[in-house]
């Protein structure tokens, strides 16, 4: 399937055991499945498969059935790909309105060494401390450590110090669309192994280390909503959910030109654009109507009408993503740079109308062009998938599965497949 990339986490060429590693993106307009192999510090894809989405909406699970069919014929068509079976998947998630949650843990140590048992406790109540009422949480981990006075340090086991300290960065959703979600997908026989916020995972594949460290915010334009993950100082900060995405866009065109849902689809991704600037000439676009056969009953308008529909659900968008970053705080702090991933993100002149309203240079986040993914499945669309995949290849599952008990960042090297003892990949 062509040479393996190899991957790397804070500099570090990381050692796993030989195993599959999947990833299930499940949205409101598409379901992605990728299968690849972990091996010594490499990764290669041997399957993928996208299909249209069903029962699904704002990333919230409508229907059982629907969203069941969708999944079983996605990951049967990656296993084929593949020719491989899977039975474990890491899932991204939008729904159950997301929220960053923030804790502090402190530990008096008097000048001792600092082990790996202090580390562990201090991790630990980290996270028991990342905790919000009626929210379940779905990834967190530390996104810095104080030894004393000193801030900003990467790996504290080792030194000596007072007192020591730990900041910590979950995500929490509400409980019963996480768990409807899940049910989704256990009922095509496939265990949830771990849950990542989509706009995250997407960062994962997009974000190049320097964005990462001097500030990104990364906007996941999907179908059904439009997911927001800030990163700073190589972590996630901050993340949040607009619930409208291309969609909502796609919903506008059937309304106000009284058109059939697939139809304004289709018009939308052939003629449209989010900025007037791109108009050709006096264009005139044939639109079919509802209840209505044949072209002589085709409305027939301005492309320029088209396009003013589209820029004011996406200036709308935009300016609802601009007006949570700065109430967060993080739309200064996380510098100027924003990168767009998902499929909505794909409309002509999208990029610059976000660019105007943001006042951030942006950019089109594209995937890592993994060998055995095929060219047309390497665009903004599969940043999610991928970034999963490369999260289950990579990451200490306690960040990914909130269940697993916390480890230390020396147990970290050492390499967590042989603690899972069959609880995670195969």
């Amino acid at each position: 399937m062509g040479e393996a990339i190899r991957l790397r986490v804070n500099n570090e060429i990381p050692a796993y055991r030989p195993g599959l590693v999947s990833a299930l993106d499940i949205g409101s307009s598409k379901v992605a499945c990728v299968i690849g192999r972990a091996e010594q510090g490499s990764l290669k894809i041997l399957g993928s498969a996208l299909r249209e989405s069903a029962g699904m909406r704002a990333g919230t699970v409508t229907s059982l059935e629907l969203a069941e069919e969708s999944i079983r014929d996605c990951v049967a068509a990656a296993e084929n790909h593949a020719d491989a079976r899977i039975q474990n998947v890491l899932i991204s998630v939008n729904c159950g309105q997301p929220v960053s949650v923030n804790s502090r843990a402190v530990m008096a140590l008097d000048g001792a060494l600092v082990s790996d048992t202090h580390l562990r406790t201090l991790l630990s109540d980290g996270r028991a401390r990342c905790r919000l009422e009626g929210h379940e949480v779905i990834q967190s981990s530390p996104t810095a450590y104080v030894v004393d006075e000193a801030r900003g340090v990467r790996n504290p086991s080792g030194m000596f110090c007072q007192r020591i300290g730990v900041a910590m960065h979950a995500v929490a959703v509400k409980p019963s669309p996480l768990q409807n979600l899940k049910l989704a997908v256990e009922r095509t026989h496939l265990n949830v192994v771990g849950t990542l916020f989509s706009a995250y995972a997407s960062g994962l594949a997009t974000l190049s280390e320097d964005e990462k460290q001097i500030g990104a915010t990364v906007i996941d334009m999907g179908g059904g909503c439009t997911s927001i993950a800030v990163f700073l100082e190589g972590h996630l900060v901050h993340a949040d959910v607009v619930p409208k995405g291309g969609f909502t866009v796609t919903t506008d065109i059937a309304q106000m030109l009284a058109a059939p849902i697939s139809a304004a689809e289709r018009v939308k991704t052939l003629f449209g654009a989010a900025l007037g600037d791109l108009e050709v000439g006096t264009d005139v676009v044939s639109i079919p109507q509802m209840g209505e056969d044949g072209d002589e009953a085709a409305l027939r308008v301005p492309r320029s009408m088209l396009t003013r529909i589209i820029q004011a659900r996406l200036d709308d968008i935009f300016e609802e993503v601009q007006k949570r970053l700065q109430a967060s705080g993080f739309d200064a702090a996380a510098g100027r740079r924003a990168v767009l991933t998902g499929g909505a993100c794909q409309l002509a002149g999208t990029r610059e109308l976000a660019a105007r309203i943001l006042n951030k240079q942006v950019r089109i986040g594209r995937p890592q062009n993994f060998p055995g993914l095929a060219a047309a499945n390497a665009g903004p669309d599969y940043a999610t998938a991928i970034g999963l995949l490369m999260a289950g290849a990579t990451m200490p599952p306690e960040m990914i599965n909130p269940d697993i008990p916390m480890t230390t960042p020396a147990e970290e090297r050492k390499g967590w497949w042989g603690r899972l003892t069959g609880r995670w990949l195969e």
